[in-house]
């Protein structure tokens, strides 16, 4: 293992300005106002990382993936998201020596691929290029946790996540962040490292304990399933919480998804003077 000394730690949770400790069965009922008012194709999920096996083994009806299987981390996530698993995935579960363990850092990539000589004459023309994409690329600490576990949040079965993930529409998650946004006004900004943009989701809010929108990569959709149409928002429980509840309250003035269009050939003014005067 190599020296973590120089690392810096993982962000605590309750380390955020805005932190609220939300419970998994406050979680679960969000779940069902999520439904509600945003109509997800998928289920929510949570995704919490553990120091010790044993810990991991405690969680009921915790699953394992097949011995012996290689998977992508999103095809993992997407077992989740579509078949409601709670999984429990170590470094002997994904491709090895890969960013699929390395932006969870539960392993560590190997040389070719922190050098960028996987990658270079495939995604990227020259080494240089590949090596930045690397030495750029969001990922959790190395050496802190062995295990990463994703469940949906209507099993309340992690207490609480360290984050939860949200599939939709980019009309689905514009409307979440209207719902973020209508409280306590907060830019947020997506960030796209390209391939691997796993690391600007789920990466990228291990670490840093915030919000983090993305548009899944070439690998997410080939092999995780992601659809043509969606993103990914991944955020800190008490962020959920203040999205469910400010879309709730934008829902009650007629702010809501589906949006109905209005037609690019009528006047808008009525419309207009309802939502924006």
């Amino acid at each position: 293992m190599p020296d973590t000394a120089a690392h810096p730690q993982p962000t605590p949770l309750d380390a955020h300005p805005d932190y609220e400790h939300v419970s998994a069965a406050e979680l679960q009922d969000l779940n069902n106002r999520l439904t509600a008012v945003l109509k997800p194709r998928t289920l929510a999920i949570g995704m919490k990382q553990y120091t010790s096996l044993d810990e991991m083994n405690e969680i009921q009806g915790l699953r394992r993936p097949k011995a012996g299987r290689f998977h992508t981390m999103c095809q993992l996530v997407t077992q989740s998201r579509m078949a409601g698993f709670t999984l429990g995935i170590t470094a002997e579960n994904v491709r090895p020596n890969s960013n699929c363990g390395g932006v969870h850092g539960i392993d560590l990539p190997d040389e070719p691929t922190l050098d960028g000589t996987h990658m270079t004459g495939v995604w990227f023309e020259n080494q240089v290029a590949a090596a930045a994409h690397q030495a750029e690329m969001p990922r959790q600490v190395y050496g802190t946790y062995v295990a990463t576990v994703v469940s949906p949040i209507r099993s309340a079965r992690l207490d609480p996540p360290d984050i939860v993930m949200l599939y939709g529409t980019p009309a689905q998650i514009i409307i979440f962040v209207n719902g973020l946004q209508h409280k306590r006004y907060r830019r947020y900004d997506m960030s796209i490292t390209g391939e691997s943009a796993c690391a600007d989701s789920w990466g990228k809010a291990l670490l840093t304990k915030d919000t983090s929108i993305s548009i899944p990569c070439f690998a997410e959709r080939r092999y995780g399933g992601v659809a043509d149409d969606e993103l990914l928002i991944a955020m800190p429980p008490h962020e959920f919480k203040r999205g469910i509840e400010g879309m709730e309250a934008l829902s009650r003035v007629g702010l809501r998804y589906p949006i109905p269009p209005y037609g690019p050939f009528m006047d808008p003014s009525e419309g207009m003077g309802a939502s924006y005067a």
